[in-house]
């Protein structure tokens, strides 16, 4: 019994041994189901991060496709509505036209906000400087209707007169009696109550002459002489009879023309930049002789900190920018005006324009002289006619240059010179110059090859009958010109070494006149793909029933391969 209970006591033992066993085997088994699902939970949650991080990227994807299907849109409208616009032949024109209108409009109503105060100050009328704006812009219209109509033969043949006309008239201007003296300067003539500044006269002049008599130069090997002489010798005489006025400012903008003149004729780059650093040392000599000169620029500096001294203009100027905001405080209503601000109807007008109509009305000013530049040069581009080509682009560059240094130095990043605003400070001789200017430019713009063909084809629009403009007439070298082109040609075939029959002939840069047309800059002259650049008007003939319009009178004339050495047709009108 002791032994069978003994056993049995042992085998309760191990009953109870294997119980703990299997409560601890059941613990383990417990805490493993616990890892599974804290595992299975971990994967559940990395699986939703992942899902969500793959959601937010695919959400910035369809974002991004979004935003670029937009961009692209928008980008797809502006090109079309850039090529309908400026595709047209008369794009040029028309865009020319406008500008002219918006900026003299601009202009008037500006100069009226600006010298109403000062001008009933001195005169007891608000709109006397008004009025006198309105006639030169009236007669500058009238003078953008001449030159829109003056042939450019007849351009040509009046350059040289104007300008030995314009340089009469600046030493007539020195003359005591002649000439009137206005704080210390001797810059006007005054004719039935008008003042007249021949510096601005000869500023055109210049432009029309220096083109012309480089266009008649054109060769490829022109030597250096042909392009410096006569331009350099007469261009130095008319700053030395401005500067005797004195007039530092306008001096400055015929040395801008003659550079730009020479730039786009072919001026070797060492000789341009040895004129540009001769002019700029005789620009800082000249301002420092003056002592109002040296101070506005030791103002600018900042050696020289007095604000009711030289700086004074230029700081109000600013303060005038500051109060108007990014809106503006209205038109009218700019407190500048008031005396605070000298000239503003003149130098400064950009400072009220800034004050009355805001940072929004100042970059409307500045985005209509980008589009004026970029209409000038693509006027010069475009054009066939060397004369239309310099003078185009140098007048684009002087109007440019002049409203980038008023807008710099009214905005602090020049030293004050004095230099308008074009079409919008005050200035009557300043304004007929300009207008006339543009009316050149829209004449150049009628004479690109698209506008001529236009034109010829389809005849003028109701406003060009209503102006009465004659239709232009294609570019056509004259005789002298393919006499001169085939000698260049001939003597370049003759400096070119006899090659291998098959081999590509080499040429210089200058042999291959690098293009088929002048461009500005680059200094070739070759006008041997002129005669397919805009047909002749003979070539074409009104509808018929039945008929296309526009279709050539023969398919010979239509056919016939054109020779680039021989000269192009002659017009029935004048001969360029």
């Amino acid at each position: 019994m002791a032994t069978i209970s003994g056993a049995a006591a042992s085998g309760v033992a191990d009953t109870d041994t294997d119980t703990d066993t299997l409560a601890a085997n059941d613990d383990g088994v417990d805490e493993t189901d616990d890892l599974a699902e804290a595992g299975s939970t971990g994967r559940s949650g990395g699986t939703r991060g992942e899902s969500g991080s793959a959601a937010r990227r695919g959400g910035r994807r369809s974002h991004e496709s979004i935003l670029s299907v937009v961009g692209q849109s928008i980008g797809g409208a502006i090109t079309r509505v850039r090529d309908g616009v400026l595709g047209r032949p008369l794009a040029s024109y028309h865009l020319i036209v406008t500008l002219a209108v918006l900026l003299t409009v601009i202009g008037l109503v500006m100069v009226l906000s600006a010298s109403s105060v000062e001008g009933y100050a001195e005169d007891g009328s608000a709109y006397g400087k008004f009025t006198q704006q309105v006639v030169f812009a009236a007669l500058g219209a009238i003078l953008f209707y001449v030159a829109l109509r003056l042939p450019v033969r007849f351009l040509r043949r009046f350059a040289g007169p104007a300008m030995t006309l314009a340089t009469i008239l600046l030493m007539l201007v020195l003359v005591p009696g002649i000439g009137t003296l206005s704080q210390g300067a001797r810059r006007w003539f005054v004719v039935a109550g008008l003042s007249v500044q021949p510096s601005e006269l000869a500023k055109l002049a210049l432009c029309v002459w220096g083109a012309h008599l480089l266009a008649s130069r054109r060769r490829l090997d022109a030597s250096l002489k042909e392009l410096l002489l006569p331009l350099l010798p007469v261009s130095a005489l008319i700053c030395l009879l401005i500067i005797l006025e004195p007039n530092l400012s306008t001096t400055i903008t015929v040395a801008i023309i003659v550079g730009a003149l020479l730039w786009f004729a072919g001026l070797p780059l060492r000789v341009f930049v040895s004129f540009v650093i001769a002019a700029v040392i005789a620009a800082v000599i000249l301002a420092m002789v003056a002592g109002y000169r040296s101070q506005r620029v030791m103002s600018f500096l900042g050696n020289v900190d007095d604000p009711q001294g030289a700086g004074y203009q230029a700081r109000q100027a600013r303060y005038a920018l500051a109060n108007g905001g990014f809106w503006g405080v209205g038109l009218g209503q700019s407190r500048a005006k008031w005396n605070y601000l000298p000239n503003a109807h003149n130098d400064f007008i950009f400072a009220i324009i800034g004050e009355e109509l805001g940072l929004i009305g100042g970059l409307i000013v500045v985005a209509l002289f980008g589009l004026l530049a970029y209409v000038g040069f693509r006027i010069s581009r475009r054009s066939v006619d060397p004369f239309l080509q310099l003078m185009t682009s140098t007048i684009t560059v002087l109007i440019t240059a002049q409203a980038l240094i008023n807008i710099g130095y009214v905005v602090g990043l020049l030293p004050v010179t004095g230099i308008q605003l074009p079409l919008l400070s005050a200035g009557g001789t300043s304004t007929l110059t300009m207008l006339v200017m543009l009316g050149l430019l829209a004449s150049a713009a009628r004479h690109e090859p698209e506008a001529v063909v236009a034109l010829t084809v389809g005849g003028e629009g109701r406003v060009g009958r209503l102006l009465r403009l004659s239709p232009p007439v294609p570019f056509a070298p004259s005789r002298v010109d393919a006499l001169r082109r085939r000698l260049s040609q001939r003597d370049d075939q003759r400096a070119v070494p006899p090659t291998r029959s098959g081999d590509r002939r080499r040429t210089s840069p200058a042999a291959r006149g690098r293009g088929s047309a002048w461009k500005p800059g680059d200094g070739a002259w070759n006008t041997a793909a002129v005669n397919v650049s805009a047909p002749h008007p003979s070539s074409w003939r009104a509808p018929r029933p039945g008929g296309s319009a526009g279709a050539p009178r023969s398919s010979a004339r239509r056919s016939a391969p054109t020779r680039s050495n021989a000269p192009a047709p002659r017009s029935r009108g004048y001969r360029r």
